[in-house]
């Protein structure tokens, strides 16, 4: 099934909506939770109210683009589920956590259901952001009871690739403008495979099939698949001191800290205009 979108994630960044000079893709959440729900859980578990609490973010901030992170939802919805857990232990087999993990009927309702009405309600092009195969194999191989990542390569990660692929299909219907694969150094030290974007060419079937723009995030820039525009990364403390200067970057991704005071953010908004 191919499908087509209003916008691309590619179209955004040629011609940002805002009219900003450089397209923003905003990482508001720890900010927002803060801001807005001021302590309160965030509602993961009402998707109704998640699109509302996330408009309302993205109407203090006017981004280009509606990011949802489905990292943070698989989080939530995974957390203390012994029964899926046991399931992916089962085997040792590299690769088996995490395909159990993406064909699990339960958690699958509950992704696709969220982000159909996060697509529904949005008021900006929508782009996922996963983690990358690679990162995603890592953080569940240790469900196998392997302890040693040093035994991952490249190849698990085209591997890897083809179990994400076939569970993106279950998006074909969505109105979706981009994938953003999280290549980044994880916080929690885990080990590093090195795998470029060009070795993920299930996931890029599936997207080009899709109309979909997809794209990486490394430790140092973000990548679009068949575009020369490159991505540069906002610093945290841009949103705390005036004289921190923007990198130089095609388009920005930002992820604002918690600890950003209001006042200073929507100063800042001004500096990216």
């Amino acid at each position: 099934m191919t499908t087509s979108t209003a916008a691309t994630l590619a179209n955004v960044v040629a011609s940002p909506p805002s009219g900003r000079a450089k397209a923003v893709v905003f990482d508001h959440h720890e900010y927002a939770a803060s801001v807005i729900l001021r302590g309160h859980t965030v509602p993961w578990d009402n998707a109704t109210a998640y699109a509302a609490f996330f408009s309302q973010a993205q109407g203090l901030l006017g981004p280009d683009i509606a990011l949802l992170d489905l990292k943070r939802l698989y989080d939530h919805l995974t957390a203390g589920n012994t029964g899926l857990e046991t399931a992916m232990a089962a085997r040792s087999r590299t690769g088996y956590a995490l395909r159990t993990l993406l064909a699990d009927n339960d958690t699958n309702k509950a992704v696709l259901e969220f982000a159909t009405v996060f697509a529904q309600t949005a008021r900006q092009p929508v782009v996922l952001r996963i983690p990358s195969p690679m990162e995603w194999l890592i953080a569940t191989h240790r469900f196998g009871g392997a302890d040693n990542l040093g035994e991952l390569v490249a190849d698990d990660a085209e591997n890897a690739s083809m179990y994400v692929s076939d569970w993106l299909r279950a998006f074909a219907a969505l109105p979706v403008a981009g994938l953003l694969l999280d290549n980044r150094a994880p916080d929690e030290g885990l080990g590093r495979v090195p795998v470029a974007l060009e070795a993920y060419s299930p996931i890029a079937n599936v997207t080009r099939n899709y109309r979909w723009t997809l794209g990486q995030l490394d430790d140092e820039q973000v990548r679009l698949q068949a575009d020369t525009a490159v991505g540069g990364y906002i610093p945290p403390e841009f949103w705390l001191d005036p004289d921190v200067e923007l990198p130089s970057a095609d388009f920005y991704l930002a992820e604002i800290p918690r600890s950003a005071r209001p006042e200073d953010v929507l100063l800042r908004l001004d500096a990216l205009k």
